[in-house]
């Protein structure tokens, strides 16, 4: 029987990046929790965009009230 050269908590060199509906099966439990860690971040700068977009069409709307 072979030996799995890659345990399921060690990191492998793949790539980082995620496409959403991705087979998971593959990755291990580091490779899991590291997709994580960049989907929150993305989300962060995602909600960080609609905050500015939000507050310049605020400022956009009350310009054009005047």
């Amino acid at each position: 029987m072979a030996l799995d050269p890659f345990p399921d908590d060690a990191p492998r060199l793949v790539s980082t990046s995620h496409e959403i509906g991705q087979d998971l099966s593959s990755l291990s439990l580091f490779e899991l929790e590291e997709r994580i860690v960049i989907l929150r971040q993305e989300i962060m700068r995602l909600e960080q965009a609609i905050s500015e977009k939000k507050s310049t069409q605020a400022a956009a709307d009350a310009f054009f009230k005047s």
